[in-house]
């Protein structure tokens, strides 16, 4: 029977071919299906035997801590170095953007609660 891996809807291809070469220097025997464009089909790395699987799932976790760590230090040295994103600094690279998504976040969310406030 199939085991799913890991699912591969919003994995950033970088990630993805990380875990490959994983998947390749241990041998393990997995396929891959894609994600699909619309979003019904999620995809990921598979395998067929059991022992397979936890050996996968093993070497995955160790990766995945691997890569949280590296992240984190990224991040923060980002953060550092004055380039995290955020509000404030979306607002001054791209102003009109920026407020555009903040006015519409507005309204829809306006839209969204306008039964409840009627209702009392």
């Amino acid at each position: 029977m199939p085991h799913h891996l890991m699912n591969l809807r919003h994995v950033p291809d970088d990630e993805a071919d990380e875990i490959r070469a994983l998947f390749e220097e241990h041998e393990v025997r997995y396929y891959e299906t894609p994600p699909s464009r619309w979003g019904i089909s999620m995809g990921g790395f598979w395998v067929h035997d059991d022992d397979e699987a936890e050996r996968a799932r093993q070497l995955l976790q160790h990766y995945q801590q691997q890569r949280l760590e590296s992240q984190r230090r990224s991040f923060e040295e980002r953060q550092v170095r004055g380039e995290s994103v955020s509000v404030v600094a979306m607002l001054r690279k791209h102003p009109v953007r920026t407020l555009a998504a903040l006015l519409a976040i507005v309204v829809i969310a306006g839209f969204s609660l306008l039964p409840f406030v009627r209702i009392g």
